[in-house]
């Protein structure tokens, strides 16, 4: 095991399960659904997706960067919800961004979809009212301003790269900011991902494509908190949901140096293309990337003790996320928690999300549950369906797989 792997100072979240990360803790480890009735534009009549995971407003008045003037151009709700889970989670690492440590800060921060919902606001205007877009129309969809934003409002002058790899881009945001500090280029990196994607066509582009959940046809939808049911027989694809994550990535010199706590190390990491089919996984190269997750940080199969599963509730993606899992945990497959059973899809942010969950849980020694579970017999996997299990975890992979192709896996190991 090498000792000079990353650490984590810190992380803040908003989820549908709610806005500050104790509620969300309660209650995921309750097992509850975050999942309710989509109400966040009108839904037209046969509009084929009725239900999704919606992060519930927060409260600006606490935050002065938050408030109305501040944020009167940034009229996407990616900023906002980016800015409060950087600088809190700054705030409770106790990390002051001063102009000594800025050169040597990082923004990874990304979205996989950004603030499309301005441009598409926009063109609704003009195609209406011929209007002009107003000036800050471009900079709300451009996907590198979200990191741009978290820079200027920490001051943070190092390395800024904007990663996008779908629905794993919160996890590959991670293994760039490794990249950063192996190279020397930084020695804090402010990592994570949001995504605000129910907008209209968004969400009705996901169901076109087979993607989002609908209830079969001729039968009566299931209530929306039992929808979202990863490795489930009656599993119907995924509920769009929204969300953002920030992890603080650092050098344990950079922790040592300045008396910061960390319980949580990133372990060891892999990444690789399908190169196969532009939603439909490779069975090949996503093993691969588990395992040279595993074998980068030093360990065997046999040393993961849980997993944090991808495990979007589609047909074909989990089945093939199991398949592979078995093959690679060749002795038995560690149980299994899917994280999206509870929060639903939030794209980009949905790992940095689950990875934030799964770390608290990590250090709680608790196991969070896949709820909704209704065993399918082609996915034999300990899927903790009873409820959140007591658990001591060193080790846990963390899976995430994106559009095109895009597979990051990450394992955390605790280290005190």
């Amino acid at each position: 095991m090498k000792n000079d792997r990353p650490v984590i100072l810190g992380y803040d979240c908003v989820s549908p399960l709610g806005t500050e990360l104790e509620e969300q803790w309660r209650r995921v480890e309750a097992g509850e659904s975050g999942v309710s009735a989509l109400t966040r534009f009108p839904l037209r009549e046969g509009f084929p997706v009725r239900i999704a995971g919606q992060v519930p407003e927060i409260d600006t008045a606490p935050y002065p960067f938050l408030r109305p003037r501040e944020m009167a151009h940034w009229t996407s709700p990616v900023f906002k919800h980016a800015l409060l889970v950087v600088l809190r989670a700054l705030a409770r690492s106790g990390i002051d961004i001063t102009p000594e440590l800025a050169p040597r800060t990082a923004v990874t921060f990304s979205s996989a979809i950004g603030g499309l919902d301005a441009l598409i606001d926009a063109d609704r205007v003009m195609t209406a009212m011929g209007k002009l877009p107003l000036p800050f129309m471009n900079p709300n969809s451009c996907i590198n301003m979200v990191g741009g934003k978290v820079a200027i409002a920490t001051g943070a002058t190092g390395p800024i790269s904007s990663i996008v790899t779908a629905c794993a881009t919160g996890s590959s945001s991670l293994v760039l900011g490794a990249m950063f500090i192996a190279q020397g280029m930084a020695d804090l990196v402010i990592c994570g991902a949001v995504d605000f994607p129910l907008v209209e066509p968004i969400v009705a582009g996901f169901a076109t494509m087979n993607g989002a959940y609908r209830p079969k046809e001729g039968e009566e939808p299931v209530p929306p908190q039992a929808a979202s049911c990863p490795f489930s027989l009656s599993r119907r694809g995924f509920v769009v949901s929204e969300g953002a994550g920030c992890i603080l990535l650092a050098s344990r010199a950079f922790a040592a140096a300045h008396g910061l706590n960390y319980g949580i190390e990133l372990a060891g990491w892999g990444m690789t293309a399908d190169a196969h089919h532009v939603v439909a996984p490779n069975p090949v190269t996503v093993r691969r990337c588990i395992e040279e997750a595993i074998r980068h940080a030093g360990i065997d199969p046999a040393d993961i003790d849980s997993v944090n599963a991808h495990a979007a509730s589609t047909k074909v993606g989990d089945r093939v996320e199991s398949d592979v899992l078995r093959e690679v945990f060749a002795v038995g497959v560690p149980p299994v928690s899917a994280g999206k059973s509870q929060l639903g899809h939030a794209m980009g942010a949905s790992s940095a999300v689950e990875s934030i969950l799964a770390i608290e849980g990590m250090r709680r020694g608790v196991l969070l549950p896949t709820i909704n579970h209704r065993p399918d017999p082609l996915i034999p996997l300990d899927c903790v369906a009873e409820g959140a299990r007591t658990l001591d975890q060193e080790f846990v992979l963390k899976n995430a797989f994106g559009f095109g192709g895009c597979n990051t896996c990450l394992v955390f190991r605790r280290v005190n």
